[in-house]
């Protein structure tokens, strides 16, 4: 390395350390902070105490805790699937350039950068069975919220609808880099539109298809914002997502150790489950669109 590139070097390690500082303080040492709660008894206002492994032979045993875990994995599994299928249609759609799609494409994302507390607060009255907007659309009183068989579907639906235009961007971005090429081809050899959509369309979304799923999950097993406006985790517990009980572990019980175990254990579920899932894409994603 000559003295030029030194030079070049030295300034680019000097820019780059106000993102350093940055990602130090806010991200990496809270969850430092974290992992040593973890091993604490804690609840904000007398000292913590070292207790070693205690929080985490206590939530692993704890019902409540396998019930949140169980709950955030049906909530995903219904979510996640119905939000990518939709985001890939909708995308498929604006994608033909009809007219109008400028204006559609903005109207599919509003959901997603609104913020999701005001779209909880939003929906608790649509779903309100006294006053609420879609009971006098059906023209009967339906207990959506408070229903324990309606509940979770309930605030399914709104994560899907608040997640799909969002999605549907990042597919359109990614079917926006398919050469017309090979479409054109597709169609020359008598390839109908559902064997483009599955031999062609699908396999070289595969990049995106990782990208949206990974981030996706992620998002699923974080989301709380929405849910504790409409039924803050009732009833009988069915919409009680891991983050809801981490909150209420944390800030209404004061139990700051045994809510940063749980925490623990979900970064190791988020990071298995993105390791499954690289594993699972890694031989499938196609990147040569030549």
């Amino acid at each position: 390395m000559n003295g030029r590139q030194r030079v070049e070097a030295r300034s680019a390690y000097l820019m780059l350390i106000p993102s350093f500082i940055g990602v130090g303080v806010f991200l990496l040492l809270p969850v430092v902070l974290i992992v040593l709660l973890s091993f604490t008894k804690w609840n904000l206002i007398s000292p913590p105490t070292w207790i070693g492994l205690e929080n985490y032979r206590y939530i692993l045993t704890w019902d409540e805790f396998g019930n949140s875990l169980w709950v955030t994995l049906v909530f995903t599994l219904l979510a996640i699937p119905t939000s990518i299928a939709l985001g890939l249609l909708l995308a498929v759609a604006i994608n033909r350039k009809l007219p109008g799609t400028s204006w559609l494409r903005v109207l599919y994302v509003l959901p997603w950068v609104c913020a999701p507390l005001a779209l909880g607060v939003v929906w608790k009255w649509i779903f309100d069975p006294t006053n609420g907007a879609l009971n006098a659309i059906i023209g009967q009183r339906v207990e959506w919220l408070t229903d324990p068989d309606l509940a979770l579907p309930s605030v399914v639906f709104v994560q899907i609808w608040s997640s799909v235009g969002y999605i549907s961007l990042f597919f359109l971005a990614g079917l926006q880099q398919i050469p017309t090429a090979v479409y054109e081809a597709a169609t020359l050899d008598g390839a109908g539109v559902a064997r483009t959509l599955r031999s062609i369309t699908l396999p070289l979304l595969r990049p995106t298809m990782f990208f949206v799923t990974v981030t996706s999950v992620i998002s699923s097993f974080q989301v709380f914002d929405s849910i504790y406006a409409m039924t803050r985790g009732g009833p009988g517990f069915r919409t009680d997502v891991i983050a809801s009980r981490i909150y209420n572990e944390a800030f209404v019980s004061l139990r700051l150790g045994r809510a940063s175990a749980m925490a623990v254990v979900l970064f190791a579920v988020l990071v298995t489950i993105t390791l499954v899932q690289r594993w699972y894409f890694r031989s499938r994603i196609t990147y040569d669109m030549s």
